[in-house]
């Protein structure tokens, strides 16, 4: 019997052995979630498809046939970074700022998943049965692209994500579909709790980004939501606030254009270099 035991302990230090040797602490992850603004709405133009540098990833998270992608599997972060179809986002221009400030030998992965005009319910792994019981049916469609859990199909691919490199950040964009809410606080830190519990992280070592809706200065139509949003370090001692400011938008007033999903992007970088001990010196 202790000959077995010993076996058995010996099994799993190997297996442990290697999967030490499988994570690459140089490999940077960060998760992104929201909805339309991180799903990413503005038209990907010529100058967002070339010069991708192959440090900066992203892991699928559906099944793309159209792009020759699969979900669960790394690729050059080429947009479009959430689902099959969708445009530009923060994320591009994250990852990009990212990789033209780390050293060399870092790697940068996201993981996209959002989703157009959901309210932050959707993510809250207890509350989004009931939450779309009543949404359009296109909306249905975009949430069946993730099994019919973003929250848990986010999880899963962090989960392998893991396997891979070190999950370092959180960045959120979501709120027009909440403005007003000032509950809105309360409902994001049950979702960035629920994260650090599921995916087993220290909140201190992990920040959350949260990006202001567009801006007063563009006329947004959601503006009003960034006087709640300004109060989130509050309620998540390591959130940090992305000022929209000067971000240039849509004619719908509730999207940012491709400028200002670039210049939006780099701000979610500054903050997170900054908080990882580098000052921006390169611009992607």
């Amino acid at each position: 019997m202790k000959k077995r035991t010993g076996n058995f302990l010996l099994i799993g230090l190997v297996l442990l052995s290697l999967n030490a040797v499988a994570q690459d602490k140089n490999f940077y992850i960060f998760l992104c979630f929201g909805q339309s603004n991180m799903e990413g709405n503005a038209r990907i133009e010529a100058q967002d498809t070339v010069d991708v540098n192959p440090r900066f990833q992203v892991m699928e998270a559906v099944d793309c046939p159209a792009i020759n992608r699969s979900k669960g599997n790394w690729y050059t972060a080429k947009p479009p970074l959430c689902r099959c179809r969708t445009g530009l986002t923060p994320a591009d221009y994250f990852g990009r700022e990212l990789v033209a400030n780390l050293p060399e030998k870092v790697r940068v992965g996201v993981i996209n998943v959002a989703v157009g005009g959901c309210r932050i319910e959707l993510f809250d792994k207890d509350q989004y049965t009931s939450y779309t019981t009543n949404i359009p049916g296109w909306m249905k469609n975009f949430i069946g692209e993730y099994g019919g859990n973003p929250y848990g199909r986010l999880v899963e691919m962090a989960k392998l994500a893991q396997k891979d490199g070190v999950i370092k950040g959180i960045l959120l964009h979501q709120g027009e579909s909440n403005t007003g809410d000032t509950l809105w606080t309360q409902k994001v830190k049950v979702v960035y709790d629920n994260l650090m519990n599921d995916l087993d992280l220290k909140p201190r070592k992990v920040p959350l980004l949260a990006g202001e809706t567009v801006n007063a200065d563009q006329n947004g139509k959601c503006a009003s939501m960034n006087r709640i949003i300004a109060t989130l370090p509050q309620t998540i001692k390591n959130a940090h606030v992305i000022s929209s400011a000067g971000c240039t938008d849509s004619a719908d007033d509730l999207h940012f254009n491709a400028a200002g999903y670039r210049e939006l992007g780099k701000r979610y970088a500054a903050q997170m270099l900054s908080l990882l001990g580098y000052k921006p010196t390169a611009t992607n």
